[in-house]
């Protein structure tokens, strides 16, 4: 009853810690990529300023006056300079010196991987653009997306002695999708977050899978226990019942009731010992300590000996038996014993499972390189759920309204694993209420390696 209650309650913990744990992630996230946009604005910037005063410093420049147009001075233009002006910097530097000290500033600010456009501009508002980086034009109106930064490239103070300081160019940069590059350098990051937390989800599945297999595992103990308990009881029961009217002095003095109640212990001894019998090769089985003794050995043979075994019980079920031994290669190599515990395994399942009137066959034909034996029956049938696990140890198909059938559950899980080990492999095929067909093939002892 406490399972029942802790395991959806552990459930409900860890699913609640893993949807915080995500969403913290996210808004972690989110925080993230806006500081680091900003921080990379920030930087681009510095570096522009930086490479800005460069050029400014590099440029060749001497002082200049400028003298106003007089109305009665017909003779000088409008706004004529008198003396020696700067140069621009496109003469002085081409777009790709530019470009490399851009590089290089923006390495020293650890932007190394960031993309970037730039011009040289005589007007920053008009764009009287002396130069330009290629995709310069196609990027700088995508103001949405892109980050544009605006650097004044102003004269040297040495140099500003007549005039105040302003700038006479300016350094235009340009960072197309400055989101998308924020996220490409936290690409490693985001993906060790989300494996991380790939990780941990996996680890609570297989969680949530192993609570649910000790589970199961628990009912299977349970009901196994309950089986056994009644396997053991009933024989029990009938020797303690036997030997007390064996006792009794009436039976005694006539030696056919001596006779049928000894042969009554005796049969519930044999019942008895099987049911011990197949605990043991359950356990051994386990531990991998199954040992065979592989020989050359006809089926047909185990067959017969197997059915044999279950006459009387088809008999007493009024039940009739079709045998079509038509292999005409039948020599396999095999352990005789456990071979033939294999098909009294599956005979027996055919006659626990059936209903009235049992209609039981027995068929073997070879099959290529195979030789293969199929057992059919008209009882219960199975539905897809139990025909999927009628091979996991311990299961027990659900019976309906048959409360008679006895068993572990491990007759069929022996089955399977028998025909592993011979290099064979089994099929089931069945449907509801009209009966079931297994069909086991192993190769013939000619193909077998």
């Amino acid at each position: 009853m406490a399972m029942k209650r802790i395991f959806p309650l552990i459930i409900l913990l860890i699913t609640l810690s893993l949807l915080g744990i995500i969403v913290l992630q996210i808004s972690w996230f989110r925080d993230m990529i806006e500081l680091r946009q900003g921080q990379l604005s920030d930087r681009a910037e510095e570096a522009g300023t930086e490479v800005a005063i460069e050029l400014s410093n590099s440029a060749s420049s001497v002082p200049f006056m400028k003298v106003p147009r007089r109305q009665n001075l017909s003779l000088l233009p409008n706004d004529y300079a008198i003396g020696l002006g700067r140069p621009l910097l496109s003469q002085h530097f081409s777009s790709f010196e530019i470009k490399e000290k851009l590089k290089k500033a923006f390495d020293e600010k650890g932007l190394k991987d960031v993309n970037f456009e730039f011009a040289i501009t005589s007007n920053a508002s008009s764009y009287n653009i002396e130069m330009q980086s290629e995709n310069f034009l196609k990027e700088v109106d995508d103001t949405s997306h892109n980050k544009r930064v605006l650097v004044a490239i102003v004269p040297p103070e040495s140099n500003s002695l007549i005039e105040p300081r302003e700038p006479f160019e300016n350094l235009i940069l340009v960072i197309p999708d400055l989101r998308a590059q924020v996220w490409e350098s936290m690409i490693w990051m985001i993906i060790g977050a989300v494996v991380f937390t790939l990780i941990i989800i996996t680890a609570f599945g297989v969680t949530v899978q192993a609570l649910l297999r000790q589970k199961k595992l628990s009912e299977i103990k349970t009901d196994f226990i309950n089986n056994m308990t009644h396997e053991f009881k009933t024989p029990l029961a009938t020797i303690s019942l036997a030997v007390d009217a064996l006792r009794n002095e009436k039976v005694m003095s006539k030696p056919d009731k001596m006779q049928y109640f000894s042969g009554i212990i005796k049969e519930e001894n044999k019942r008895m010992n099987k049911h011990v019998e197949t605990i043991l090769q359950a356990a051994l089985l386990d531990k991998q300590e199954l040992k065979l003794d592989m020989n050359k050995v006809h089926l047909h043979p185990l067959v017969q000996s197997a059915l044999n075994n279950y006459r009387l019980q088809i008999e007493d079920r009024q039940g009739k038996v079709i045998v079509q031994l038509d292999a005409a290669n039948d020599e396999i190599i095999a352990d005789e014993a456990h071979f033939t515990n294999m098909i009294s395994n599956l005979l027996d399942n055919a006659i626990k499972y059936s209903k009235e009137n049992l209609v039981l066959k027995v068929s073997t034909c070879n099959h290529g390189k195979n030789v293969q034996l199929k057992i059919q029956d008209n009882g219960i049938g199975m539905n897809k759920e139990t025909v999927k696990r009628v091979f996991e140890k311990f299961y027990r198909a659900h019976t309906g309204n048959i409360h008679n059938v006895k068993g572990f559950g491990l007759g069929m899980s022996y089955v399977k694993t028998v025909i592993d080990v011979h290099k064979g492999h089994i099929k089931v095929e069945s449907t509801l209420g009209k009966g079931t067909c297994f069909t086991v093939e192993v190769p013939v002892a000619e193909n077998a390696k």
